[in-house]
């Protein structure tokens, strides 16, 4: 892990374990007080110092350089490699985590996308999991930093995916919203990634049954479970028991009737989101600038080479 990382991780484990120390104070006290510590100390920082304390970082900001592991990211990759992308990425996931017993279900938009048809939506740049936070906390323990190969069933795939657990997991509150994302599930190939966010009961004292993330999303017990099991992209998955109740109070209702979105329209028949021609001919010349674009960059790279060479 990152130096910076881990000195934050271990002075909110520290802080955490002398709270706990403290008899009078219940578990929902104990994250209040984390949180208001560590806001105190956060208020005379940078926002290049804030930055500092972010444990995943991707190269830019919102959908497409948004959604991208920096250490792994060369290109914005096309509209049909993120497709193939994401389908094999959540079913090496999803396989991988039932394979080793570990609780996970699908949700925000990947939820949604399971609902219309049982797949990833086509215009999501990201895909989203909930995990229990004492699955989070053994996946922290047990499998951070490590490396898992897939296959493809027809074997033309080969993929490396790279579990990646935020220290700062010992915290289940927002604190400064720096780290609101626990871990991640990484295509090493090229960056793209699903974030993983554990659910917490941070207050039973106060509001028991009530499991939330870093992001602010809530849940009751009994809009989770009993998880339903189904299928997502053509493996076994999990989805929240009160699903419809969840993607409403999420997207509202209009979610789960509008049939023309993000340059997509659904189609009856396939039971398919259809890219809009308008969009397709737009993804095409954004394809297309960004072909010139690295055609320029290489050409570049190679007249710097072949400068050094001749200095040489």
């Amino acid at each position: 892990m990152r130096l910076s990382a881990y000195t934050v991780a271990i002075a909110c484990a520290a802080l955490v374990g002398q709270t706990i120390a403290a008899p009078v104070e219940t578990r929902g006290d104990v994250a209040q007080h984390v949180e208001e510590k560590r806001l105190e100390r956060r208020e005379d920082l940078t926002e290049e110092q804030k930055e500092a304390l972010k444990y995943f970082h991707e190269p830019g900001n919102g959908n497409q350089l948004g959604h991208y592991d920096r250490r792994y990211f060369k290109r914005i990759v096309s509209d049909e490699e993120r497709t193939e992308t994401q389908l094999h990425m959540v079913r090496a996931y999803l396989e991988w985590f039932r394979e080793k017993g570990l609780d996970t279900w699908i949700a925000h938009g990947t939820l949604l996308g399971w609902w219309w048809n049982g797949k990833r939506l086509p215009w999501d740049w990201d895909m989203d999991t909930q995990v229990s936070d004492s699955t989070l906390t053994y996946l922290g323990q047990r499998y951070n930093q490590t490396t898992h190969k897939y296959r493809s069933d027809d074997g033309k795939v080969e993929r490396e995916y790279l579990v990646d657990v935020n220290p700062m997991i010992v915290e289940r509150v927002r604190g400064d919203g720096m780290n609101i994302i626990d871990a991640r599930w990484i295509d090493t190939s090229n960056g793209l990634f699903i974030d993983i966010t554990g659910l917490s009961e941070t207050h039973p004292d106060t509001a028991p049954g009530w499991w939330s993330c870093k992001n602010y999303h809530k849940y009751q017990t009994s809009d989770l479970y009993p998880m339903r099991e189904t299928m997502f992209e053509g493996v076994v998955a999990k989805v929240p028991y009160a699903y419809d109740k969840i993607l409403k109070d999420e997207y509202q209702e209009k979610a789960l009737v509008v049939t023309e979105f993000e340059g997509h329209k659904w189609d009856t028949q396939q039971l398919l989101w259809m890219k809009t021609p308008e969009q397709a001919e737009k993804d095409r010349q954004e394809e297309a600038q960004r072909a010139e674009e690295r055609k320029k960059q290489e050409e570049e790279e190679r007249n710097k080479k072949s400068q050094e060479e001749k200095q040489v």
